[in-house]
């Protein structure tokens, strides 16, 4: 059974996490093994894609989780949310 790891945050980038940001998310997902999705308001989407995220309601303040499961998903979730905590 593989283990999945979550974590929640609140974005705190005033303008969301549009297509630059989501570009590095992207980036940095792609340099894990993890399976990588990221939840908003009752959506999910594969964190591996800019397109498919950029179909989350990613703003200012929205609650976002990011979930992922296999061998390298804990160092996936922590450095995920580091990255989703810095940007602005």
């Amino acid at each position: 059974m593989t283990a999945v790891h979550r974590q929640s945050l609140i974005i705190k980038a005033r303008h969301g996490i549009h297509t630059r940001p989501g570009a590095l998310f992207v980036k940095a997902a792609k340099g894990f093994e993890a399976d990588i999705r990221l939840a908003c308001d009752g959506k999910e989407a594969n964190g591996k894609s800019l397109f498919k995220l950029q179909t989350l309601p990613l703003s200012c303040g929205a609650q976002v989780e990011i979930i992922a499961s296999g061998q390298d998903a804990h160092q996936a979730v922590e450095a995920l949310a580091a990255l989703l905590s810095e940007l602005e």
